[in-house]
């Protein structure tokens, strides 16, 4: 059984000021080298084992990797404008289908990174004040700043490195 609460229980408070994006940017920089730290020393047999038929650790990793496009398209919301971000595929079909066990382990770090890296590179090229734009999220039927998406970013990184470490006997 899991220690990790699971992330649709998860409730988010997003009071803490805009002026807090450097504390996230970093917090997303940083979660390819934290994913590579893991990954990297673990055995392959323990990084591909499946408890129970869920996920197993390069799952979780190629996970990450799946969502990256969706955490672009909800950039983009905010700089078009709108009402509500990009919806989610709430059922991970993306993942499930991928058979990322099948996939050599470096790939899946350099996409992650580059991919993330994109992002990072995306919002940072934005001036200060695109951080305090609002959206509705999907799910959860709540406004939230463009600073409040990519803190929920980091904080969904941060579940799956957490399930991973878990995972891998961490």
């Amino acid at each position: 059984m899991s220690r990790v609460l699971p992330w649709f229980e998860r409730k988010f408070d997003f009071s803490f000021p805009v002026e807090l994006y450097p504390n996230v940017a970093a917090r997303l920089r940083g979660a390819p080298a934290r994913m590579e730290e893991i990954l990297r020393i673990c055995p392959e047999a323990i990084r591909l084992k499946k408890p129970q038929g869920k996920w197993s650790a390069q799952e979780h990793a190629g996970h990450l990797l799946d969502l990256e496009p969706l955490w672009m398209a909800r950039v983009e919301d905010f700089i078009k404008g709108g009402g509500e971000m990009t919806v989610a595929d709430l059922r991970n079909r993306k993942t499930d289908e991928a058979n990322h066990n099948a996939q050599p382990l470096e790939d899946l770090l350099a996409g992650f990174r580059n991919a993330r890296l994109e992002l990072v590179n995306r919002v940072e090229g934005l001036k200060p004040a695109a951080m305090g734009q609002t959206l509705v999220h999907p799910r959860m039927k709540t406004p939230m700043r463009l600073v409040d998406h990519l803190y929920f970013v980091a904080e969904h990184d941060d579940h799956h490195l957490a399930l991973i470490l878990e995972l891998v006997g961490a």
